[in-house]
């Protein structure tokens, strides 16, 4: 690697990151994007999409097990191998497509490890363990990414005791799970393994589950998951573990002042994710640090000249999709032009079985800020097309302003919530009105009536279902 000078140097390449280098290509800047690992970070390696994956899977194999459909399928079983050869075709495919654009872009990639020699300077350790220190001219950006957390008593081994990362690479489903974490990705992979054939024990240490969403909404979820046999334990923690002679784990789990031992043969752990910014040079340039997180304004800018964060280093919520709309921005910053984080409200899926969106306001949300509001509520057991997937448990929530009927916030929690939410985020967006949604003409049959249905029930005005005022 030859000494060069970059307009700018992107260190990770992950969604804020390659997204970030892409626009800066695109722009006519001279980038460097430094990967440690491989492009496409945790987003494509092992979290977003090979998750879904192995939760599309699990739902297919459900389904066809369920039959009411008048379809019998006989001797249907799951191949994890050939499920895991699948997924991992798709990683290959989504990565091999980002260093594609990279190259159309004329974005430069190094392998290897980087860290900020100063404002503008950055030192590379490459794979083959050759050092450079590169010049740059107009901004260093710092989209390392997070990682998963280890707790006392669960030091992961890779088989047994695991992450996500492992736990959508597994060759063999177990018998017993148990997961540590009833959050986002402790739901969405604990419901992907009970649907292939797991007995599932959930432990979570605060009093709900996937702490922060509408109450009604996690409901359907916690329910649809102990009717299908979950052992769900709240306001409980996990201690530590014991190893059984035929090569089974007892995991020491703490609750009502009573210590309990749950069988599993797999546990994983799930309580969250941290951000990536020690050892990359940054204390030492005063770069400004919060619980971890590299502080940055609505511009990306860090408190040190030059030097840009975004992504999950940088602020919360972790989603990838936020972390791609932060690369994009400080791509348009570091190239003069206008742009800043100015987004109205941030959608969020969670792929649990059924599916949760949300985006803006929650009812709670809204009156802890003092809102008087109107709701609307719709679910999707009056939709023909729920019943034609059967799939009919959820619905569509809706807050609106009372006194101006603005739209404030959408809860979904049913079949394809993660797709439904997006005409909800135009609609926080463009600031509509529960009249822009409930009068715009939805195809019939599609899920996606139950949106409209939901804002014309907070009018008062649904079609198919009884409403609550005129």
């Amino acid at each position: 690697m030859t000494a060069k000078t970059y307009d700018a140097v992107v260190i990770g390449g992950g969604p804020a990151g390659y997204v970030c280098s892409i626009r800066l290509g695109q722009l006519a800047q001279r980038v460097l994007c430094v990967e440690k690992e491989e492009v496409g970070g945790v987003c494509l390696q092992w979290g977003c999409v090979p998750s879904k994956a192995i939760i599309e899977t699990s739902h297919a194999y459900a389904k066809v097990r369920a039959g009411g459909f008048g379809l019998r399928v006989e001797s249907a079983h799951i191949d994890a191998n050939e499920m895991q050869d699948w997924k991992d075709g798709i990683v290959k495919r989504l990565t091999g497509g980002v260093r594609l654009l990279f190259k159309s872009n004329n974005v430069d990639l190094v392998y290897g490890d980087a860290r900020v020699a100063g404002h503008r300077s950055v030192a590379i350790t490459t794979r083959e363990g050759t050092t450079e220190t590169v010049e740059v001219t107009k901004g260093i950006v710092i989209a390392t990414g997070s990682s998963t957390i280890e707790i006392p008593g669960f030091r992961f081994d890779g088989t047994r005791v695991i992450g996500a990362k492992q736990a959508v690479s597994l060759r063999e489903v177990p018998k017993r799970l148990v997961v540590v974490g009833g959050g986002a990705i402790g739901m969405e992979l604990g419901g992907a393994y009970q649907r292939f054939g797991s007995e599932i024990a959930i432990v979570e240490t605060l009093p709900h589950l996937l702490t922060g969403v509408d109450p009604d909404v996690v409901a359907v979820v916690e329910r649809k998951y102990t009717t299908r046999g979950a052992k769900i334990l709240k306001n409980a923690k996990a201690l530590g573990y014991d190893s059984a002679t035929d090569g089974s784990l007892a995991i020491r789990v703490e609750a009502g002042g009573k210590i309990d031992s749950l069988a599993a043969d797999v546990v994983i752990v799930a309580v969250g994710m941290r951000p990536n910014s020690a050892g990359i040079g940054l204390e030492e340039l005063g770069v400004k640090l919060e619980r971890g997180f590299v502080t940055a304004d609505k511009l990306g800018r860090t408190n040190v000249p030059g030097i840009y964060a975004i992504g999950d280093c940088s602020s919360t919520p972790m989603l990838a999709h936020k972390a791609m709309k932060e690369g994009e921005v400080v791509a348009e910053v570091i190239a003069g032009r206008k742009a800043a984080k100015d987004w109205i409200a941030i959608p969020a899926a969670i792929f649990t079985d059924p599916e949760i969106a949300t985006v803006g306001l929650s009812e709670e949300q809204a009156r802890q800020d003092g809102v008087e509001v109107q709701v609307g509520k719709f679910p999707f057991g009056a939709l023909g097309r729920a019943m034609a997937l059967n799939e009919t448990d959820g619905f569509v929530k809706v807050i609106a302003r009372k006194e101006t009927n603005e739209i404030l916030g959408f809860q979904i929690v049913g079949p394809e919530a993660a797709d439904l939410i997006s005409e909800s985020a135009l609609a926080l967006e463009m600031h509509a009105f529960l009249e822009d949604v409930g009068l715009t003409m939805h195809p019939h049959p599609t899920l996606g009536e139950g949106t409209m249905e939901a804002t014309l029930h907070a009018l008062g005005r649904a079609i198919h279902v009884v409403n609550r005022h005129a």
